[in-house]
């Protein structure tokens, strides 16, 4: 427990660092008029894949790429689409994700703490209702066929070698990242910038393998929180592991911790989210990301560190989903 709490200071610090938590942010970055979220974002990812792949190559790590989530209904990725969309329409409708509303709470920001609320009440559904039966409906998929041949990884399905793909996806990103520092030089409210913020988040990843031998991710700390409450009312069994509460109980220290420790990180909220528009957002975060199998930081970051296929088509489905949602809504 002691191991990802640290980890998660580390992380919430950077995120809190970064001021890549804020709603402004984020919901600015689905309508396109604010690129600070996915300049941290890219840079933060491509530099986990560097920092992953280097100790996988060593031998420190042995982890494998992210599974599909298939629920049944259209193709192995359904889940990851789906998922991914509703994910992306939480982000905007709360303008947090799984992992920056335990930021929004460390800094006091007052809408996260119904987004979280909601958040919760998203894992309590999901766990009690929505997880045994995708859990079915992907158990009657998977008997008999042929899932296990569907490519996990970038290479296998691109057919080239684990080098090349990586290759491939950090001049992707790094090329990503300079036209938009140069296109709309995306500027920050927080202690640092767009691009040394990512680093920050890949240096809370580095510190989580070394002291862990695992990934970030923060959106199974929602199933943690909902078997509980199932586990309180005597309808299942207890948890085994309060890892993700912990790490994200850090986060939320870290960016207590930044905001005391220099003011200047206490940047105002321009965006009002509403209690009931935090906590519907918030149940979205949680069954999108849980039907999706991660959210920005499980997918976004650490899965794609692995070169997963579920989760680039995750991300794209979750800013599509934003994206889209951000149009709706106006």
């Amino acid at each position: 427990m002691f191991r990802p709490f640290v980890t998660g200071v580390a992380f919430g610090s950077a995120l809190s660092a970064a001021a890549i938590y804020l709603p402004d942010v984020i919901v600015e970055q689905m309508t396109f008029h604010n690129w600070h979220m996915v300049t941290t974002f890219l840079t933060a990812s491509g530099t986990s894949t560097l920092v992953v792949n280097v100790f996988r190559r060593l031998g420190y790590v042995i982890l494998s790429p992210r599974g599909f989530s298939t629920i049944n209904l259209f193709g192995p990725l359904d889940g990851n689409i789906i998922g991914g969309c509703i994910l992306g329409a939480g982000m905007t409708v709360s303008g947090a994700c799984p992992g920056t509303v335990y930021a929004q709470i460390g800094a006091g920001v007052r809408s996260g703490l119904y987004t979280l609320g909601g958040a919760m009440l998203g894992g309590v559904f999901w766990t009690g209702f929505l997880r045994p039966i995708i859990h079915r409906r992907k158990k009657a998929a998977t008997e008999g066929a042929d899932a296990e041949n569907h490519p996990l990884a970038l290479d296998e399905w691109l057919g080239t070698s684990q080098l090349t793909a990586l290759v491939a996806v950090e001049t992707l990103f790094a090329g990503l990242v300079a036209s938009i520092v140069y296109l709309f030089s995306p500027g920050s409210s927080g202690l640092v910038g767009s691009v040394t913020g990512g680093v920050l988040i890949a240096g809370a990843q580095l510190l989580s393998i070394v002291t862990r031998k695992s990934l970030l991710g923060t959106s199974s700390s929602f199933d943690e929180v909902g078997d509980s409450f199932w586990w309180a009312m005597g309808r299942a069994p207890k948890p085994k592991s309060y890892n993700s509460v912990a790490l994200t109980a850090g986060m939320t220290v870290g960016a207590l911790a930044i905001s005391l420790v220099s003011p200047a990180a206490q940047t105002a909220v321009g965006i009002t989210i509403g209690p009931v528009r935090a906590v519907l957002g918030g149940i979205l975060l949680a069954v999108g990301s849980r039907m999706a199998g991660g959210c920005t930081s499980g997918h976004g970051i650490s899965g794609i560190s692995l070169l997963s296929v579920s989760s680039f088509v995750t991300v794209a489905a979750m800013f599509a989903g934003g994206v889209g949602v951000a149009a709706i809504m106006g």
